[in-house]
C-alpha cells in the first residue's frame, strides 16, 4: 500500500503496532519532536518581522556567539518536554551541562540529545537551517550520579532524525526500520509522508566541504579533494561542489542525491569541529540506515565510544563509493580503490 501523504502521527503509530512489545512512549517522543519543530518552523517563518534575529551576546560553551533563533530553539526543546513525563535528561549544544527534568525522572525512559538550531551562520541571510535529535534509552540509576547517561556510544541509539527549513520544512528520522522524511503542510499544520524508505545512491555526482579551509587541510584531504576535482570522463569526474554551511541542509542534499560531505579534521583543529553526541553520531545512524556509511577516515562513527559531553569528531558521510574513495586517500590506500573504481 502507498503510504505516501499520511501523517507523522499515524506513520509513527503504524511502526509502533509493528513491534508488539513497544508501549507507546516512544511514539510520543516523536510526536513531541515533531511539535517543537512546527513551532521552531513558524519563528523561522517570521524572523524577519519579530525581533528574533541578532545575538544574544552570549557565547555557549563552543565559544560561539549565541544567537537568538539559538536560545528560542532551545527553550522550546525544554518548554515542550518539561513535566511530558517523556525524557529525563536533555543533552543539547546549547547548553554547557545536561539539564535534568526533575519533573519527568521518575517515569521518563529516555535521554534526548540535540543540536536546536544547525547551521546558525545562516540565520541572518535567510539561509538553510536545521534541527538535528537523538534518542537514547535511559540507563538505570539516578543520572545526577554518572556520566554513563549521556556518554553513550552512537549505534545504542533508537531513534535519529534532523529537520531542515527551508523552502519547506522536512522531517526525516529513523528507528533502525529504515529512513523516511515527512514535509509539513502549513495549511492544514501536520506533518505528512513525502519521502519514503529513503535509499542513498550507491554513488554520487558532488562533494561538499569548506574549501576555505584548504590551506590548513591535512595532506590526505588536499589529495582526496583535488582528485574529485580532476577531468576523467570515464571515472566520473570531474565531481561537482556544493557547500551549504549548514551541516542538516548540506546532509540532507547528500542523503537524497549522494555522494559525499567532509568536516574531517586539520592541522589547526586535529579532532574536527562537529559534536559526536547530537551532530555526528545521529546523521552517521540515519546514512547507515540508507545504505550509506559514516567514518572519520579512520573509525566508524558509530563505534566511538565519547569520553565527554560535547566531544568533537572528524566526520565523512554518504555514498557508499565515495566513503571507500575517501577512506582509502585517508588511509593510504588511494591505487588499489582507484584501479578497482576504473573496472567496467
Amino acid at each position: 500500500m502507498d503510504a505516501k501523504g499520511i501523517t507523522l502521527t499515524r506513520h509513527i503509530l503504524l511502526e509502533q503496532r509493528a513491534h508488539p512489545s513497544a508501549t507507546g512512549e516512544l511514539s510520543m517522543v516523536l510526536a513531541q519532536i515533531g511539535l517543537v519543530a512546527k513551532i521552531i518552523a513558524r519563528a523561522v517563518s517570521r524572523a524577519g518581522l519579530v525581533d528574533i534575529l541578532g545575538v544574544t551576546g552570549d557565547v555557549n560553551v563552543h565559544g560561539e556567539e549565541v544567537k537568538r533563533l539559538d536560545e528560542y530553539a532551545n527553550q522550546t526543546f525544554i518548554n515542550v518536554f518539561g513535566h511530558s513525563g517523556l525524557v529525563c535528561t536533555l543533552v543539547s549544544e546549547e547548553m554547557e551541562k545536561p539539564r535534568h527534568l526533575s519533573e519527568n525522572c521518575s517515569q521518563g525512559k529516555y535521554t534526548l540529545f540535540f543540536d536546536p538550531l544547525d547551521g546558525s551562520s545562516n540565520i541572518d541571510v535567510n539561509g538553510t537551517i536545521g534541527t538535528i535529535f537523538s534518542i537514547h534509552h535511559r540507563l538505570r540509576g539516578d543520572p545526577h550520579e554518572t556520566n554513563q547517561e549521556w556518554l553513550r556510544v552512537g549505534s545504542d541509539q533508537v531513534v535519529a532524525g534532523y529537520v531542515i527549513y527551508g523552502p519547506s520544512t522536512v522531517l526525516v528520522y529513523t528507528a533502525g526500520n529504515g529512513v523516511h522524511g515527512f514535509t509539513l503542510d502549513p495549511s492544514i499544520g501536520e506533518f505528512l509522508l513525502s519521502h519514503e524508505n529513503i535509499r542513498i545512491p550507491s554513488r554520487g555526482k558532488t562533494y561538499s566541504i569548506n574549501e576555505g579551509h584548504y590551506p590548513v587541510w591535512q595532506a590526505h584531504t588536499r589529495a582526496f579533494v583535488d582528485f574529485l576535482k580532476e577531468k576523467d570522463p570515464a571515472g566520473g569526474r570531474p565531481y561537482s561542489s556544493r557547500y551549504v554551511g549548514s551541516l542538516v541542509a548540506d546532509f540532507h542534499r547528500t542523503l537524497l542525491h549522494g555522494g559525499i560531505f567532509l568536516y574531517p579534521g586539520d592541522t589547526q583543529n586535529p579532532k574536527g569541529k562537529l559534536r559526536l553526541l547530537y551532530e555526528a553520531a545521529p546523521l552517521a545512524f540515519i546514512a547507515e540506515q540508507a545504505g550509506g556509511r559514516a567514518g572519520t577516515g579512520e573509525e566508524r562513527i558509530l563505534d566511538i565510544r565519547p569520553v565527554e559531553l560535547h566531544q568533537k569528531v572528524p566526520l565523512l558521510i554518504g555514498s557508499p563509493e565515495e566513503m571507500a574513495l575517501a577512506e582509502a586517500f585517508f588511509k593510504g590506500r588511494k591505487k588499489r580503490v582507484i584501479e578497482r573504481r576504473k573496472q567496467p
